[in-house]
C-alpha cells in the first residue's frame, strides 16, 4: 500500500469515527492533509464525514492546482490559510461540534483565550484558541482572519459555526479538535457552578513542561 493510499484511508477512518460519535453531523465539517509531495488531500464539498470515499477525495498538487477527485470543500480558504502561515501544519480539521459552538455563543467567552483552563489537556494540544467573529459559511474572509494571526495559533473557533484546528498530521489534528470539544463540553456542564479550574501557576507549569506555544 502506498503512503498516499494509506493517508486517504486514514482520513476517511478518522472522519467516520468523529461522525459516528456525533462530533459533526450531516454533510458538515471538512478535513485535509499534506501528501508526501507537498500536495493536499481534502474532503469534497457536500460530503458526510460518515461516508467519505478514499478514492474521491480532492487531490491538489504542491502548487495548489486541483488534479484529481471531486470538487473540494468551500472552506478551502480556511485550510490554505493555516498551511500558508503555519509551516508545521500537516493537517487541518473543521467541525460543527455542538458544545464548542454553544460556548462560542456565551457573552463572556474570551475572544483571545476561548477555552477556560479546566484541565491541562486542551492547553497541551491546542495552546490558546482564538475566537473569531461570525462569518457567512464559505466566506474567504475567514481565511483572511486566520492569516491575520500570522501563524501564532494552531486553533480558532468560528463563532456560531465551529472549531478549526491544525496539527502536525491528521491524527494529531483530530485528537486536538476532540480535546477542544471536550473542554467546551466541560465548560457548558460547569457553567454557573463555582468550579475549581487550573490556577495561573498551573497553566504556566503546563506550558513550560510541555513546551506549549503560548503568547501572553
Amino acid at each position: 500500500m502506498s503512503a498516499e493510499t494509506e493517508l486517504r484511508e486514514q482520513i476517511c477512518l478518522l472522519a467516520k469515527s468523529m461522525f459516528d460519535r456525533g462530533l459533526t453531523g450531516g454533510s458538515t465539517g471538512n478535513i485535509s492533509a499534506r501528501t508526501d509531495d507537498g500536495g493536499l488531500l481534502v474532503s469534497p464539498t457536500g460530503t458526510s464525514f460518515g461516508r467519505l470515499d478514499p478514492g474521491r477525495l480532492s487531490r491538489f498538487d504542491a502548487k495548489g492546482n486541483l488534479i484529481g477527485g471531486d470538487q473540494p470543500t468551500k472552506e478551502m480558504p480556511l485550510h490554505s490559510a493555516f498551511y500558508d502561515t503555519r509551516h508545521s501544519a500537516g493537517a487541518v480539521v473543521h467541525l460543527h461540534s455542538c458544545h464548542a459552538v454553544a460556548w462560542s455563543m456565551m457573552p463572556d467567552a474570551d475572544a483571545d483565550d476561548f477555552l477556560p483552563h479546566l484541565t491541562p489537556y486542551a492547553i497541551m494540544k491546542l495552546g490558546k484558541v482564538k475566537l473569531l467573529p461570525f462569518f457567512m459559511p464559505g466566506d474567504p474572509a475567514m481565511g483572511e482572519a486566520v492569516r491575520g494571526l500570522a501563524g501564532k495559533r494552531s486553533a480558532v473557533m468560528l463563532a456560531n459555526h465551529g472549531p478549526v484546528v491544525a496539527g502536525k498530521d491528521v491524527e494529531a489534528a483530530c485528537n486536538a479538535i476532540e480535546e477542544l470539544e471536550e473542554t467546551a463540553k466541560l465548560a457548558i456542564i460547569l457553567r454557573g457552578v463555582r468550579a475549581l479550574g487550573l490556577s495561573d501557576e498551573d497553566v504556566r507549569n503546563v506550558v513550560t513542561r510541555f513546551d506549549v506555544e503560548w503568547d501572553d
